[in-house]
């Protein structure tokens, strides 16, 4: 009996375990999956304001358009690791 009741415990301990292994391989997963948004974001954004400081455009055309574009970009990297 006593050894029936340890081996239970023993599979609780581990199932909790696993569970949190997993808690925090989901938390790596979605904080990398943060920053790699944030990173696509910040270089469309930089790259759309050199490009109006080249072209010399009073208007900021370029990082209006490369920074949405980085959000849209941002957007579809995240879906496709969902999907995986």
């Amino acid at each position: 009996m006593k050894e029936e009741l340890s081996q239970k415990q023993k599979n609780q301990k581990k199932s909790s375990k696993n569970q949190e292994n997993k808690g925090l391989r989901d938390f790596g997963k979605y904080s990398g999956l943060a920053f790699q948004m944030i990173v696509i974001i910040l270089v469309m954004t930089w790259c759309g304001i050199k490009l109006d400081k080249v072209l010399g455009l009073s208007t900021p055309v370029f990082t209006i358009i490369l920074s949405l574009l980085g959000v849209f970009a941002g957007i579809y990297a995240a879906l496709k690791d969902f999907i995986r």
